[in-house]
């Protein structure tokens, strides 16, 4: 059905695409987060579960606060950044299913097994973090995904009261190319595929 990108394309995506510590002054708009979001939902999640819970933190003091949570050099990055996006997951993800995924008593899947629920969760949260990464690229900005913080105490800053856990971050913005290093080496296929 679908056809190749164009190679400008996949550059933009992949090949010339970079992880970024710094960007432009140049805003991230509330349009631009919609249309973010609204791209990375279309990505497949098991059961149509939609786990991911986004927040954007874009005020002075949202992103203080994130950046108090994280490793020094990460809390700098968050404080530059025009926007950084904390991506959570929703524990009861499963409480929308009904209306995700009404084909099937799907709820029931999930209730009845915790562990099936959290490592849904997690997994397809994080694919939706990746597409995340990708809608951002695919819309000319530029991401600076991270760990190096404390998921524990940004839930509570954040998420407390709610069913939502952080999973990791990401600064977003227009990148600065000053601010990247060489690209890391890449494995070979060969190293790191089989063929069965």
């Amino acid at each position: 059905m679908g056809k190749p990108l164009p190679d400008a394309a996949l550059d933009q995506l992949f090949r010339t695409a970079r992880t970024y510590n710094g960007y432009s002054d140049e805003p991230v708009t509330e349009v631009e987060m919609r249309a973010i979001y609204k791209l990375l939902k279309m990505g497949p999640t098991s059961a149509n579960c939609q786990p991911l819970r986004i927040l954007w933190c874009v005020s002075p003091e949202a992103k203080q606060t994130l950046a108090a949570l994280a490793l020094p050099a990460n809390g700098e990055k968050i404080r530059k950044a025009p926007v950084t996006a904390i991506l959570g997951m929703d524990m009861a993800f499963y409480e929308k299913l009904p209306q995700l995924f009404p084909h099937a008593d799907a709820r029931s899947w999930f209730t009845s097994n915790a562990a099936l629920s959290e490592a849904t969760a997690f997994r397809n949260s994080s694919l939706q973090g990746a597409y995340f990464i990708l809608a951002a690229r695919a819309l000319g900005l530029d991401t600076g995904p991270m760990s190096g913080f404390d998921n524990a105490a940004v839930d509570e800053a954040f998420f407390a009261g709610t069913t939502i856990k952080s999973n990791f971050i990401s600064t977003l913005g227009h990148g600065d190319a000053s601010t990247i290093f060489p690209r890391s080496p890449r494995p070979s296929f060969e190293d790191m595929n089989k063929i069965a």
